[in-house]
């Protein structure tokens, strides 16, 4: 009961700094808040609409100008420029104006009708590897839905029957299957990796910036009597302040995601909590880690954001691990945004046992155990270290 008394005292004490310190308030409620608006109504629409295409229709027939309509109805594309010649069409990609453009030579449609085997060209940027990728995808299918046309009309000429057409034009048919992310969603899969990656990012920084604060004023003496110089109590009773309004607010995430927006999800409410405890007991602990190793405030800080912005590069979410240097896929374990990643795919994503990615749940609970590392440091800081800015 000592002990749940002394917890209780530093929980109300960590509770009037919360609310005289408005940092706290900004980075735990308002700028999260403000995070999750901003990324599901960035990719609300799912996948980028209407990218701008140019078109050099040298051809001018009434079958180029079909391609070039049927480009400009694509869902991802539109074609806003129609250029005289190519130099004009590849300075204008260059510059920006458009991330691809479509050259139709002359005699285009001459050599169709005469089974001559005509070449269109599609030119586009891969500085933007989403928007490159996109425009080229419409353009191919353009082009494959042109020769398929003149073809269909060449073997009706023959008396072919709609069967053997089909079977000529495509002998194989594909029966693709996207899992788990069936309309190629960018918000449902960037979403999950990036609001976590930067929430996990504002609990680090402040469980660094909160130890630091107490060094930095000298009331880090204050803060360990209340405790009975109990470290492990002060701790607790400090941070369990910070779990519970981070979880609320996580918890407010992932309702608006899977229940306002309907994201996928097979998993159910448990593996969702279980999720955000780990999440928030991981994110905290490391922060406290890295004060540990560095008792200052500014380098404590550091350590924190630049692992945590790493992290959203490394978690696999974006370029898959298994494509990067071996020494980089060794270097991922290090990294609890990963672990979160690969828990959230198995589980809530796809409704898996969490028994199928047990070693990422331990590495989780790992992380949450590394500031018993850093203890004994933490209270030597408290009780002698100076603050130097």
């Amino acid at each position: 009961m000592k002990y749940l008394s002394n917890i209780v005292h530093v929980a109300l004490r960590e509770l009037d700094m919360l609310r005289k310190n408005r940092i706290y308030g900004f980075c735990m409620i308002v700028f999260p808040l403000l995070v999750v608006v901003f990324f599901t109504t960035m990719l609300d629409e799912g996948t980028p609409q209407d990218l701008p295409i140019g078109v050099v229709d040298q051809d001018n027939s009434a079958t180029s100008r079909a391609l070039v309509r049927n480009l400009d109805a694509m869902q991802n594309s539109r074609v806003v420029y129609r250029f005289a010649n190519v130099t004009e069409a590849r300075n204008a990609m260059q510059e920006g104006k458009v991330y691809a453009y479509l050259y139709i030579p002359g005699g285009t449609s001459a050599k169709l009708l005469a089974g001559r085997l005509p070449k269109i060209s599609y030119y586009y940027t891969m500085t933007c590897m989403t928007a490159g990728s996109m425009a080229m995808k419409d353009m191919k299918t353009i082009g494959l839905l042109g020769s398929a046309a003149v073809g269909q009309a060449t073997l009706s000429a023959k008396g072919a029957s709609k069967e053997q057409i089909k079977a000529s034009l495509q002998p194989v048919t594909v029966d693709a299957h996207m899992i788990a992310n069936p309309y190629g969603s960018y918000n449902y899969s960037l979403t999950t990796t990036f609001v976590p990656g930067i929430l996990m990012l504002f609990m680090t920084l402040l469980s660094a910036y909160t130890l630091g604060m107490e060094m930095k004023f000298d009331t880090g003496k204050e803060w360990l009597a209340l405790a009975e110089d109990n470290i492990l109590v002060a701790i607790i009773g400090k941070y369990i302040v910070h779990a519970l309004v981070f979880t609320l607010v996580i918890m407010f995430y992932q309702w608006y995601i899977f229940e306002v927006l309907h994201f996928p999800r097979l998993g159910g409410v448990w593996s969702i909590g279980r999720l955000v405890l780990l999440q928030v007991s991981a994110g905290l602990s490391f922060g406290i880690f890295a004060f540990g190793l560095m008792p200052s405030l500014r380098m404590s800080m550091s350590i924190s954001s630049l692992w945590s912005v790493l992290s959203i590069s490394m978690c696999g979410s974006a370029f898959p691990v298994v494509a990067m240097d071996p020494a980089l896929q060794a270097m991922s374990w290090l990294f609890p945004l990963r672990h979160y990643w690969m828990i959230y795919q198995a589980t809530v994503l796809n409704g898996f046992p969490v028994i199928d990615v047990w070693f990422h749940l331990v590495a989780l609970v790992a992380f949450t155990l590394l500031p018993w590392l850093v203890l004994s440091k933490v209270k030597n800081a408290m009780l002698n270290y100076v603050y130097i800015p």
